[in-house]
């Protein structure tokens, strides 16, 4: 069974769209999408350095962006493909509810333009941000964060959690990291989010899921908040919008693929984060991750070779 995933914040890097506007069509349709949300998504996803696309209202959509390209270019070299099962690590999660059909493609950029605006306002009422702790148990680490007032905002599996709270916080867990953790790395984020500073988002998004069109996943769709497969496209939508303000729970995630079967996983432009979480928590199953379109070739090979349960 084939897994599609679609990464989150902290995965963009400078011009990393450049390649992908090469394919045929695919700078109409970002263009398409820049006029939809109002922002030029051909400009931060070519030309704009390190610090712009770090900005959260416009990093967001040039993920979902990023990843629905990309899997539009996939569903090209692979006519018709199925995966068994689809899920995005926290803003992915929108990109995936487009996978699934829950939202059509414009709709989850305006979606998520008003979710990036949202959470950068609320980013601004305090100094905050997010750094991963490498190594440590879950039952050693939690405590530790809880402790120094930080919020495990990602637990991810394969021993990477990550904690959010105040640059303060932040700072002293530099000096005391849990036991067994070998490294705390700060992410290139600029806000806590999944936690409670993020709760002033949530109203602003719950208004504008209010305004959407939805269907129920035509595929099955695993949930950042517990892992499960949801069937239904508001839950599914109002799962997205609480969890803004709540941890993500990557690891059950990982879990549910784990116990639905599956054999192959594909990541979705700008991959590597994802697939190599599954690496080590899902040893045994081959993994793809799309970072230019010169990876579609072995993309189509596991699809070729993993569709057919």
């Amino acid at each position: 069974m084939l897994v599609l995933v679609a990464p989150g914040q902290g995965a963009q890097t400078p011009g990393f769209l450049t390649p992908w506007l090469e394919l045929p069509g695919t700078a109409d349709r970002l263009a398409a999408w820049s006029e939809a949300i109002s922002l030029d998504l051909v400009h931060y996803g070519t030309d704009a350095d390190a610090d712009e696309i770090r900005d959260t209202s416009i990093a967001q959509p040039l993920l979902v962006a990023a990843g629905l390209l990309s899997a539009a270019a996939l569903d090209e070299a692979v006519p018709g493909i199925a995966p068994g099962a689809v899920a995005g690590h926290s803003v992915g999660e929108i990109t995936a509810a487009a996978f699934a059909g829950v939202l059509d493609d414009t709709s989850a950029l305006r979606l998520v333009r008003t979710r990036g605006l949202a959470m950068a306002e609320a980013a601004a009422i305090t100094e905050t941000g997010m750094a991963a702790l490498l190594g440590g148990e879950p039952d050693a680490v939690v405590p530790h964060l809880e402790k120094l007032g930080l919020t495990p905002a990602n637990v991810n599996g394969a021993g990477q959690i990550v904690a959010a709270g105040t640059l303060e916080q932040l700072a002293a867990l530099a000096e005391d990291k849990p036991e067994g953790t070998r490294r705390v790395v700060p992410l290139k984020v600029a806000g806590a989010f999944h936690t409670h500073h993020m709760a002033p988002a949530v109203a602003k998004l719950e208004a504008a899921a209010k305004e959407l069109t939805l269907s129920d996943p035509r595929v099955r769709y695993v949930s950042n908040r517990d892992g499960a497969v949801v069937a239904d496209g508001g839950e599914v939508i109002a799962r997205l919008v609480g969890q803004v303000a709540n941890p993500v729970r990557w690891d059950l995630c990982m879990e549910t693929f784990k116990a639905l079967g599956v054999t192959a996983l594909i990541e979705v432009c700008p991959g590597g984060t994802l697939t190599g979480l599954a690496k080590r928590a899902l040893p045994g199953v081959p993994t793809v991750a799309l970072k230019t379109p010169d990876d579609l070739d072995a993309a189509r090979t596991l699809v070729a070779e993993h569709t057919a349960a």
